[in-house]
C-alpha cells in the first residue's frame, strides 16, 4: 500500500488525519496523478481506517487537489449522427435515440423504467441521475412508435416472467419498503431489460436485469467503424452531440441545461458561448 511505503512502513494505526493529508498533498504535488487517482486515494483510505482498524481518522482539512484537465467534449455533427444511426438496429438504436434525442447519459438511459415515459407528454423523467437528482426532458417523436413497438414486446416478456414466476425489475431495498410490490408492476420494469436471466448477487434472486452497459457501448463502437466515422469517442458523444444541436438550432442555453439536468449553467457553457438564444417550444434534436 503506497500510503505505508509513503511513511515508511509505519504502522496505519500510528498514523492520523494529518498524515492522510500529507499523503494526498504528496499524490496532487509530486505524483502529479489526476483528480479521479487522487479521490480514489482517499476513499479507499476512508474505507480503510472506517471499516479494516475501525479506527476513522475524521476531518483532515484542506490538502492540495489535483486539477481536473478542462477538455471539450467530442461532438457528431449531424451527418455523423445520421450515419451511426444507419449502422445501429434493434434495441441498440432505440437505447442510442434516448442518448441523442433525450440528452440521457449511458445509465440513465439503461435505468430507465416503464413508468417515467410519457408519451402524450412527449417526456422521459429521470429519476435519480447524476447527482441524484430528477428531472424531465424530452423523448424525440421520431422514437415514439418504434418505442410502443419495443415496449410490447417488453411487455410480453414481463407477463411471461409473471406467470412463471420470475420476479420482477431490481429495486433498492429503499424503494422496495415503500413500494412492495412495485417489481411486480409493469410500470416498475425496466425499459430495457436484459433478454437472458441474471442472478442478482445482493439477493440471490434471478431476473430479467437491464442490458448492460457493454453491449450498447460495444454496440456504438461497432456502428462508428461501419460508418467510417474517424473521431474517437464513446456513447457519452451522443449526449454532448444533444446540446449543440439544440443551440444551432435557436434553444437557449438556460433551456438547455435544464433538459440536460446540469445544476450550474456554467457546466452547459461548455458548448456554447452564446446565452439567451430566442426559442419557443423545444423539439428533440432529433426531430429537426
Amino acid at each position: 500500500m503506497m500510503f505505508i511505503t509513503f511513511h515508511r512502513h509505519r504502522s496505519p494505526e500510528n498514523l492520523g488525519a494529518g498524515e492522510v493529508k500529507s499523503y494526498l498533498t504528496y499524490l496532487a504535488d509530486v505524483r502529479r496523478v489526476s483528480a479521479n487517482t487522487q479521490r480514489q486515494a482517499l476513499n479507499a483510505l476512508v474505507f480503510f481506517y472506517k471499516e479494516v482498524i475501525e479506527r476513522p481518522f475524521g476531518d483532515i482539512g484542506e490538502f492540495a487537489q489535483s486539477k481536473r484537465p478542462r477538455r471539450l467534449p467530442v461532438v457528431l455533427n449531424k451527418e455523423e449522427v445520421g450515419r451511426l444511426f444507419d449502422n445501429l438496429t434493434g434495441s441498440y438504436w432505440l437505447m442510442a435515440g434516448f442518448l441523442y434525442g433525450s440528452g440521457l447519459r449511458l445509465m440513465e438511459c439503461l435505468r430507465l423504467r416503464v413508468k417515467d415515459i410519457d408519451f402524450e407528454r412527449r417526456e422521459s423523467l429521470v429519476r435519480e441521475g447524476k447527482g441524484q437528482k430528477d428531472w424531465v426532458t424530452m423523448l424525440a417523436e421520431k422514437f415514439h412508435q418504434p418505442l410502443a413497438q419495443h415496449l410490447a414486446k417488453v411487455k410480453e416478456l414481463f407477463e411471461k416472467d409473471r406467470s412463471a414466476g420470475v420476479p420482477g425489475a431490481y429495486m433498492r431495498p429503499s424503494l422496495a419498503r415503500k413500494y412492495p410490490s412495485g417489481s411486480k408492476e409493469w410500470g416498475w420494469q425496466y425499459v430495457s431489460p436484459s433478454a437472458n436471466l441474471s442472478t442478482d448477487p445482493r439477493s440471490g434472486q434471478v431476473r430479467h436485469h437491464h442490458i448492460h452497459a457493454s453491449g450498447l457501448q460495444r454496440a456504438v463502437k461497432k456502428a462508428a467503424s461501419d460508418a467510417g466515422l474517424a473521431k474517437h469517442f464513446s456513447c457519452h458523444a451522443l449526449r454532448h452531440s444533444f446540446a449543440p444541436h439544440l443551440l444551432d438550432s435557436g434553444y437557449d442555453i438556460r433551456t438547455v441545461q435544464e433538459l440536460l439536468g446540469h445544476a450550474d449553467v456554467s457546466t452547459t457553457m461548455i458548448y456554447t458561448h452564446v446565452l439567451n438564444r430566442p426559442g419557443l417550444a423545444v423539439r428533440s434534436p432529433a426531430d429537426l
